[in-house]
């Protein structure tokens, strides 16, 4: 069977690593405001440490993601001429992602690389039980044991969840009510930056016109958050930590690289900078979708147009006070 230590160790010398700097710069160790923020930081600084490991890859998804929507053309006319032939369209998307070089795929491997990561600090915290005897497994000494065992946020441990049985907050010595409004805050926010974090990409880079890739991103904005609602009432608070900081570090990554590597035009901005209004730029969104209006420039005003009169016409209106012609 495939052994997943070398995740639990490898999270916890990280964690334990900056739990370390953190106590020699001098953040107490003690609760401040019911908050053990060593501890905490220490949580904080590992999604850090992750996601600069990660971020060539993150780097990597964004220009996948532009070469597949420099595809979107030849996807559609492909769905035009396959309508209704699942399997043919199906073979023939995969020979110009293949040609192209281009993976759909490559848009979900930063999220997947992280799953590991996820599962160790999931597996490493649950194990925060006072009653454990085995304290030094992974690489913790029993005093590191102890004080993350009795490390809080809020008076609420982290190693606690909103499912907690009753045995196990007599354990951790926590209030079953604090630590239900804790986690549950908690979750929302994790719930709300989640679907943040995605519909950012969205308004960025557009809808995909491959029923496929438009699926997965329908999953993204809607199913993952909605899941969290159940699931994280199994996730103790100190994973949630983890989870919101994630979360947040992934908001200000992505707007700095969709800044550096803007989408492309795609076909149709292409046909409207040749209509008839070609400097008028594109409406843009902001993170909740609010559309900003671009400015229209005034109108000038124009004279209007005198028809002059016709060859040969009598004048309408002679002038008056003209002095008419003596006959001779």
């Amino acid at each position: 069977m495939f052994s997943l230590d070398w995740i639990y160790y490898a999270i916890s010398w990280i964690l334990l690593t900056w739990h370390s700097a953190w106590d020699a710069i001098g953040v107490p160790v003690d609760a401040v405001i019911g908050t053990n923020f060593a501890w905490i930081l220490a949580i904080v600084f590992l999604v850090v440490t992750v996601r600069v490991i990660l971020f060539p890859v993150f780097v990597k998804q964004i220009k996948s993601q532009r070469a597949m929507q420099a595809l979107q053309p030849q996807v559609k006319a492909l769905q035009e001429k396959h309508k209704g032939d699942r399997e043919t369209l199906q073979k023939e998307m995969m020979e110009l992602y293949r040609k192209e070089k281009a993976n759909p795929l490559m848009g979900c491997l930063p999220m997947f690389l992280q799953i590991p990561v996820f599962l160790g600090l999931f597996h490493v915290l649950r194990r925060l039980d006072p009653a454990k005897q085995a304290k030094t497994l992974y690489g913790w000494s029993v005093e590191q044991f102890d004080s993350a065992s009795n490390a809080k946020l809020f008076t609420a441990p982290i190693a606690g969840k909103f499912g907690s049985t009753t045995d196990e907050l007599a354990r951790l010595g926590a209030n079953g009510t604090t630590v239900k409004v804790i986690a549950g805050i908690l979750v929302l926010v994790m719930m709300g930056t989640t679907y943040l974090t995605s519909r950012q990409m969205i308004l960025k880079t557009g809808w995909a016109e491959d029923p496929q890739q438009r699926m997965i991103q329908r999953l993204m904005l809607y199913g993952i958050p909605l899941s969290l609602l159940v699931s994280g009432a199994i996730f103790p608070i100190g994973v949630i930590i983890y989870w919101v900081t994630n979360n947040l570090f992934t908001l200000g990554q992505q707007q700095w690289v969709l800044r550096k590597y803007p989408p492309p035009p795609t076909a149709t901005s292409k046909a409207t900078s040749g209509a008839r209004n070609p400097v008028q730029p594109a409406k843009s969104a902001g993170l909740f979708g609010r559309s900003k209006p671009a400015p229209q420039a005034p109108a000038k005003a124009t004279a209007p147009k005198v028809a002059g009169p016709k060859p040969g016409a009598k004048p309408a209106n002679p002038k008056k006070g003209r002095p008419a012609k003596r006959q001779g």
